[in-house]
């Protein structure tokens, strides 16, 4: 069984903020004794941290949900409570972590020890002694702690390499890679052998270095999910220089041209982008009869379908087996790279965008007003539940100050435009009160 996961769905939840506290002063030589509670801690934030020892999501497989603390209640004399600390979840380089519900991308993570905060700690309620005014000089009014973010997340694992691998199976993907690097990827004489990416460090003899990937053999329709299919196509994204290995012998009965062409159709398919990536062509198994005749012929196919004021791709014949054109094959690697440039995964459709509004008028209302099935109102929306679930129910004075500011919103005025009448039940969420005309 493979110990390679490359996708995962989670869910994460930052910590609530603490209660702010109602107290008074109490001590014997303080007369009339004012407001004395403080505020609540803040709550825990979910952040993803890179830990380039990690190599897979698989740490995302039975552990699927992340929540952090909420902060501490406020205290007497003023104390504020405690924030609680962040949870930190450790992911591997490569990581892009993606709304669930929409697809937008929130961030792509790859460089070791980055950083992001994937759902933010909510506030502390305030304590009553910040509501303290001339008017009001001992409040009862504290606000609950604000809830934390909560989201659901689809995080993939876009392998970071510079050179990538791509070719049907069994055409030498594997040998190369491990013959020219210390890595040690399964070989073995059938059809995908490899079921996981392999990465190999390659230095050349010139002293130059580059990450390079062994990805799983491709087969027609792979882009449609057959065979392997995009389980791994995924992670030649981020890759600068694609290597095209083709079994040159046909030793499957294969033609090397169509296995070309099936092979860059599937990438087209894919990801159009994956085409602009520089490629170079290895026509591998050479020491194999028929290997220079059809090598002749992949040759002059390839310039027929080309124009005559195009590049043609670099082919360079090797045998991994003999070691044989290898290094030419390393060194005009690494000329290539130093002349690739970085490729965008993303453009900003792609990026999630929080909206800014500038100026009251273009706020949208704060508020949705909806009718139950037993003719009670039912209000909802995000800034007026996060209200409400700061407003502690059980004193009257907060109370008050939280339909001060349903009128301040105007859902007064807007429950009457909707035929809201003296008396009628109005919701929100399992809390219900009558409307007062």
């Amino acid at each position: 069984m493979s110990m390679f996961l490359d996708t995962a769905k989670i869910s994460v939840q930052a910590g609530r903020g603490g209660d702010g506290m109602v107290a008074f002063r109490r001590e014997k030589y303080v007369p009339n004794g004012g407001p004395w509670g403080g505020d609540g801690g803040k709550g825990g934030s979910v952040i993803f941290r890179v830990d380039e020892g990690l190599r897979t999501l698989m740490d995302f497989r039975y552990n699927r949900k992340f929540k952090a603390k909420a902060g501490e209640k406020g205290m007497t004399k003023g104390m504020h409570g405690r924030g609680s600390q962040d949870l930190i979840v450790p992911v591997p380089p490569g990581t892009t972590v993606k709304d669930a519900t929409s697809g937008k991308v929130i961030t792509d993570l790859v460089e070791n020890g980055q950083e992001f905060v994937v759902a933010h700690g909510g506030r502390g309620g305030r304590g009553n002694i910040r509501f303290a005014t001339p008017r009001n000089p001992a409040p009862e009014i504290a606000e609950n702690g604000e809830p934390g973010e909560e989201r659901e997340l689809a995080l993939e694992l876009k392998i970071l390499a510079d050179v990538g691998l791509v070719g049907f199976p069994s055409v030498g993907k594997s040998t190369l890679l491990s013959v020219v690097s210390a890595a040690k990827p399964k070989i073995g004489a059938y059809h995908f052998t490899t079921i996981v990416p392999n990465i190999g460090m390659i230095r050349t003899k010139t002293g130059d270095s580059f990450a390079m990937a062994d990805l799983p053999g491709l087969i027609k329709g792979a882009s449609q999910g057959i065979g392997l299919g995009t389980q791994f196509l995924r992670h030649i994204e981020r890759t600068r220089v694609i290597l095209h290995v083709i079994d040159m012998s046909a030793s499957e009965g294969r033609d090397p041209y169509e296995d070309y062409l099936a092979i860059n159709k599937e990438l087209e398919t894919y990801n159009l982008r994956l085409l602009e990536r520089p490629q170079i062509i290895v026509a591998n198994k050479m020491d194999m009869p028929q290997a220079q005749e059809n090598l002749e012929k992949f040759k002059q196919k390839l310039a027929a379908n080309y124009d005559e004021f195009a590049e043609l791709p670099l082919i360079f014949p090797v045998s991994t087996l003999a070691k044989q054109g290898l290094d030419n094959l390393m060194n005009a690697t690494a000329e290539l790279l130093e002349k690739a440039p970085e490729f965008l995964l993303y453009d900003e459709s792609d990026m999630e965008t929080e909206e800014v509004y500038y100026g009251y008028e273009a706020q949208e209302r704060p508020f949705v007003i909806s009718r139950a099935d037993d003719a009670s109102w039912v209000l909802s929306g995000e800034k007026l539940e996060k209200l409400f679930v700061m407003t502690n129910m059980e004193r009257d004075e907060s109370i008050m100050k939280f339909a001060r500011q349903l009128r301040g919103m105007g859902v007064d005025d807007a429950l009457r435009e909707r035929g809201a009448r003296d008396g009628d039940l109005v919701r929100i969420g399992k809390f219900e009160f009558e409307f007062v005309d």
